[in-house]
């Protein structure tokens, strides 16, 4: 188990019945990088990630 997968299943237990817009979820995402500058570039690789999962694999 990868020492983030505590995090993921805090966020689960927590929240897991609710839906949420991407909008919101862009949201807390800039506003974490607001608080915590030094993860802007995981950050942007995730909501890169994110943005391109359904992309037809080259």
């Amino acid at each position: 188990m990868y020492f983030t997968d505590r995090g993921i299943e805090e966020l689960v237990t927590r929240r897991g019945e609710e839906e949420v817009s991407m909008t919101w979820l862009a949201e807390r995402l800039r506003e974490f990088v607001d608080l915590n500058p030094d993860f802007e570039i995981p950050v942007d690789r995730l909501a890169t990630w994110l943005a391109r999962l359904d992309d037809d694999e080259e």
